[in-house]
């Protein structure tokens, strides 16, 4: 039964760990860019010009 006390207390804690390391990460500005997300999909990437020998069908025969 003091097993159970104990993991309690031990995800009370590591609970508190992650919610002062949220709290740390919002006061320093880890998260402020909201614009750039949403209008990262409205650019293409730019695509590569494929370089292909074209080749007469005389060549071929």
């Amino acid at each position: 039964m003091n097993i159970i006390y104990f993991l309690i207390g031990c995800s009370i804690l590591l609970a508190l760990i992650f919610l002062l390391a949220f709290f740390w990460a919002s006061r320093t500005g880890q998260n402020d860019d909201t614009y750039t997300p949403s209008v990262r999909i409205l650019f293409d990437d730019e695509v590569q010009p494929v370089k292909e020998d074209i080749k007469s069908d005389e060549d071929h025969t």
